[in-house]
Parts: C-alpha cells; structure tokens; sequence
C-alpha cells in the first residue's frame, strides 16, 4: 500500500491548489478566446460588407448617370440637330459645348475618375468631355453588352480593369443598337477601387483585394501579391461561393480569410490578416497568466524545499538512524545543523546513542573474549590422526630406500603443517586454504597411487576469505570415509560456485557414498551439540562458518554426480568481494 510522508502530503496539497486554477484559466481562456474570435470575425466581416456597399453605391450611382442623360433636352435635341443640318452651325456647335459642360459636371460630382459618351447610331457620331467625332458602329455593336462589362489592358507592366456600362433610348433597341436614337457609355477604371483599396488598408493589417473567376485579381498597391495568390488557391479548392470567413494556414503562419460578392459587379471582395495579430491581446494575457503561475510554482517550489531541507532531511535522518541503531549500528551520529527544533532533537538522540553504545561495547568485549576462547578449543580439535600413518609412510620408504619417496612425503608433510601451526589470523585467503589442501592430497596420493584430483576455483581465490582449516575436514573426510574403504580408483573434485551473493565451494567424490537417510541424518548433527561417536571434524567446520559469517553460512551435503558424497560449504560475500568476484 503506498504511504506518504508529511512531505508528500504537504506538496500533494499545493499541486491539488493549483490543478484547479489552471483548468479554470484554461477553460476561461478558451471560451475569452471563442467569443473574442466570434466578435472579431463578426467586426472585420461587417467592416468588408460596409466597404463592399461603399463601393457599390459608387458604381450604382455611376449607373444611374445614363438615365439622367437620357432626359436632358440637350442631349434629346442632340441627334434632331445634326438631321437637320449636316454641317455643324453655330447652335450645333453650342449644343456640343453644352452637353459637354454636362458630362464634365456630371463626372466632376463623383470622386471617382469616370468618363461619360453619347453615341447617335444614326449621325455615327460621339460626343464625350474632351470632344466630338465620329465612330465604328459595328465596333461598338460588338463591345455593348448587357449589364457592366469588363476589359483588361496592362498599364506600366500591371494589370488595370476598364469598367463600361451602356445605355439605350429608346430601351427596346437592346437587342439592335444601330436602331437606337442615343447611347450613352459611362465607364472607369480599377484604379478608383484600389484607392478605396488602399485607404480601407489602413493600419497596414488587411491586405484586400477584388477578384473574379476567369477575370482576373484588383490588388491594393502594396499588396503582396504572391500571398494573395496562394489565398486565391486555397479559396477556389474549397469553393468560394461558399466563404464568408476562413482560417487558413500558409507556411508557419495561420490567416483569417473573409470574402463578400457584389452583387452590382459580380466580384468577390477579399481581405485577409495574420491570426497572431488578432490574437495578440489574448496571447499578451496568457503570456502574463503563465508568467504569474511560474512565479507561483517558483514561490511553491521554495517553499517545498525549505520544508524539505528544514524539515523532511532531518526527519528522513532521524528515521534512518532509528533504523541503523535497530540493525546494530551503535556509531551511528546525527550532524545538527542551525539552532532549531530539529538540531536539539539530534543532539539529544546523538548523547542517547553514546550512552547506549557505551553499555553495549562492554557486553560486546566479553562476547568477543568467550568467541575467541571457542574458536581457539574448535581449532585445536582438528584430528591429527593421518599425521602418524605419514611417519609410517616415511619409515616404511626409507627400509625401501625409496629416498624420493622420502623426500616428497618430507616436503609435502612440512608445507602441511608449517599451515596449520601457524594461523594465527582469523580468516585467510581461499588461495591460501586450497594450496593446503593440495598438501594433504599429494601426501595420501603417495599413499594410495589409485587416488586422483582436480581442482577448479575462482580466480579471485586471493580477496576470498575464509577461516583457516575449514576446507581440508571436507577432502580428508572424503579420502578417509569415501576412497580409501573401496578399492577401486579414487576421484575428487574442488570447485567454486558464485550464485547471487553467496560463494559455494564444493567437494565432490566417487567413494561410498551415503543413502539419502544418512545425509538427512548427518545434516541433524550438525547443529545439535556436539556427540563423540560422530567426531569433531565436520561439526567444527560448520560451527566455525557460522560463527565468523552468521545463520546463513555452514556446511551441507548431497549426492554427488560422481557417484559419492558432495559436500558444500556456503558463506555470504561482502559487496567489495561479490564486485570483485562479479568482475
């Protein structure tokens, strides 16, 4: 079940604090930042259609200057005169005059540049504010159209639209305009919309711009006409018909695209604008509301650790020392820091400790002294037994006078007990223990030629310690109990095995051998006091590992895979010898 500490609890209630207002500033901000969108689209959708009926009232207006014309008695009176005179008299030529003072004033009440035509299909003349002249009916037949027509002529290397509205009197001759009394043809160019272009640019943020399918594109001055062509693009694959207001993303940048069709000229307005500007109001406030939550999470987060630091550590050290000082650890220490409660809390504990301890180093002292007593009496009671059959050997040699046999029996039976009176040391190297063992080996291989052996042991022999004569009870047990009662040749085997962190070392043989009862039954032994018709030998090894190494450590016995018995000495590695025997 997982616990918290006080420091847990205490960080888990500022984070819960905080969970809350950020999914209320989150929430908060989406909804700010739908409505804002809305009210935003609304603005510059509505800006576009007030912008858009601008410019259709000026064309409609334009529109309606025909109509007006048609009227004036001046402009009725146009064709009669020139039917009743060809040549063109004095009154002809006031009534040109005037009715080119018309056009001019009628231009000249608009803002826009326009030009205003009168056609007499039956003189072929024309007469406009910068003259009188004749004209191409068939020509003009082909131009005049219903409704607004729109022809393109390039100006100065740019695209430049000439806008051309025709009027009939009488209107039934729309059909054959070379039957009407008068035409009038009232035109401009796109060069009044993109002043109303670049005046409704304004601020510089909108870059509109007029456009027609199979026409062509009425770009402000200084658009970017590239950007308006990808806009164009992206518009006509999802059918522009259909927008009034669109994000699109171009490049690293998303824009808001907004378009209204006039219904006077069949032209879409367009306008479009980076969101980040926008957005940028709402970006400033959440750029802020993170700034404060980072100030927040900072102020919290030095708050976390000064109760960390002031408290948790101190706490967190006591706890560990309570536990030291439940393993054993009576040197254990606390280090006071500052002068507050937890520094005389560690005071008062280290003094507690230094009493304790001094209690326990007393009873330990006498402890040590009574372990040492046993292992001195438990290492004395090695059995010397095999030392009287080696003088034997020598005795038995020398009538022989076998003098090699002499010798190496001499040398080998001196290296042996060189070993074993002098171990003085608590522990020694496993190198050292082995190198014995083979001693004792070449010494009863002199004795019984039939007897063989093989050791294999780890290469760290040297950093693995032991205590001293604990290995050669396990192979003279095997030579005496296993080997030298059958007569057959004789096998042992020495090895080590590393398994987790505990360190096996092995001794297998091919004797006799014991039935599963009688290992069950020897094992009991081991740990029952000691009982003179089973011997000392084995009892003292595994009394002895358990002594320097603890529970865990000792002696035990199976079956071996040679055919005999194997017996197995066990003992747990310190971590400086499991790393270097795991090396």
């Amino acid at each position: 079940m997982l616990k918290f500490n006080f420091y847990t609890k205490i960080v888990s209630i500022v984070i819960l604090l905080l969970i809350p207002v950020l999914v209320l500033y989150v929430y908060s901000n989406q909804m700010t930042t739908g409505v804002l969108r809305n009210e935003l689209n609304q603005s510059n959708y509505n800006q576009l259609t007030f912008f858009q009926n601008q410019v259709n009232t000026n064309i409609e207006m334009i529109s309606s200057w025909p109509h007006l014309l048609i009227h004036d008695p001046d402009v009725a009176s146009f064709q009669s005169i020139f039917l009743q005179d060809k040549a063109l008299n004095l009154d002809g030529m006031n009534l040109v005059k005037r009715i080119q003072t018309k056009l001019g004033l009628q231009e000249s009440s608009s803002n826009w540049k326009t030009g205003l035509s009168i056609y007499s299909p039956s003189l072929g003349r024309v007469v406009s504010e910068n003259g009188a002249g004749y004209y191409d009916q068939k020509e003009l037949n082909q131009r005049m159209k219903d409704g607004w027509q729109v022809s393109k002529k390039r100006v100065y290397g740019k695209d430049q639209f000439v806008f051309s509205l025709y009027t009939l009197s009488p209107f039934s001759s729309l059909g054959h305009p070379e039957t009407a009394n008068t035409i009038i043809k009232v035109e401009f160019d796109s060069g009044n919309i993109q002043d109303m272009l670049d005046r409704f640019k304004g601020d510089g943020r909108k870059e509109p711009f007029y456009y027609k399918k199979g026409v062509g594109v009425i770009y402000n001055r200084t658009a970017n006409e590239e950007l308006s062509g990808k806009v164009i693009t992206i518009l006509e694959k999802k059918g522009l018909h259909q927008v009034d207001n669109l994000t699109v993303k171009m490049g690293e940048e998303s824009y808001l695209v907004y378009a209204v069709l006039s219904q006077t000229t069949g032209w879409y307005l367009i306008d479009y604008m980076p969101l980040s500007d926008m957005m940028s109001p709402i970006y400033a406030s959440n750029r802020l509301f993170y700034i404060t939550v980072a100030g927040l999470l900072l102020v919290g987060f030095i708050g976390a650790y000064l109760l960390h630091s002031q408290v948790q550590v101190p706490i967190f050290q006591l706890v560990q020392a309570f536990r030291r000082l439940k393993d054993g650890d009576y040197a254990v220490r606390l280090v006071p820091r500052g002068s507050h409660e937890f520094a005389f809390l560690s005071r008062q504990f280290n003094l507690m400790v230094e009493q304790i301890q001094e209690l326990f180093e007393k009873v330990y002292v006498e402890q040590l002294h009574v372990k040492e007593a046993r292992l001195k009496q438990l290492q004395s009671q090695i059995n010397p037994h095999f030392f009287y059959n080696c003088f034997s050997f020598i005795t038995s040699m020398a009538k022989l006078r076998n003098h090699e046999a002499v010798v190496a029996m001499a040398f080998n039976l001196s290296r042996y007990y060189r070993y074993t009176t002098r171990q003085e040391r608590d522990l020694v190297p496993l190198s050292e223990a082995v190198e014995f063992v083979q001693y004792y080996l070449k010494i009863q291989q002199m004795r019984m030629p039939r007897l063989t052996f093989s050791i294999d042991v780890s290469s760290q022999a040297d950093s693995l310690l032991i205590p001293p004569l604990v290995v050669q009870p396990l192979v003279e047990n095997a030579v005496l109990h296993g080997i030298e009662p059958q007569a057959e040749d004789g096998k042992i085997h020495i090895m080590t095995e590393c398994v987790d962190s505990y360190m096996y070392l092995i001794v297998d043989d091919n004797g006799l051998g014991l039935s599963e009862e009688a290992i069950t039954c020897l094992k009991l032994t081991l740990d029952r006091p000691v009982e003179e018709e089973h011997g000392y030998g084995l009892w003292n090894v595994h009394q002895r590992m358990r002594l320097h190494f603890g529970e865990d450590a000792g002696l035990d016995f199976f079956v071996s895979p040679l055919g005999g018995l194997r017996a197995v000495l066990k003992w747990p590695l310190s971590t400086e010898e499991e790393q270097t025997n795991g090396a």
